[in-house]
C-alpha cells in the first residue's frame, strides 16, 4: 500500500470517527436538556405538591379541633351527650 493511499484511508477514517464524536456530543447535549426540562417540571410539580400538602394539614387541624367535633355532632347529626341512665356498659366475654 503506497503512503498516499495510507494517509488518505487513515484521514477519511479519522474524519468518520469525528464526525461520529461530533454527532454523540450534539446527542448527549440534546439528552441533558430534555432531562434538564423535565427535571423543572418534576420540581415545579413537587412544590406544587408540597403547597397543596400544606394546605390539607392545616385544614386537617382546623377539622380535628374538638369543638367543630361537638358543633357538627350535634347541630349536623342531633347528637347530645347521654344522661347517665342512657349508658349502657357492655362487657366483653
Amino acid at each position: 500500500m503506497s503512503r498516499g493511499l495510507y494517509l488518505g484511508l487513515t484521514t477519511v477514517i479519522l474524519a468518520a470517527a469525528v464526525l461520529v464524536a461530533a454527532i454523540a456530543v450534539v446527542d448527549s447535549r440534546h439528552q441533558a436538556r430534555k432531562l434538564f426540562a423535565e427535571l423543572q417540571q418534576l420540581q415545579k410539580e413537587r412544590d406544587e405538591l408540597d403547597i397543596d400538602w400544606g394546605r390539607l394539614r392545616l385544614e386537617q387541624s382546623t377539622y380535628a379541633t374538638y369543638g367543630l367535633i361537638e358543633t357538627t355532632a350535634r347541630e349536623e347529626l342531633q347528637m347530645k351527650v347521654p344522661s347517665p341512665e342512657e349508658i349502657v356498659i357492655v362487657q366483653q366475654p
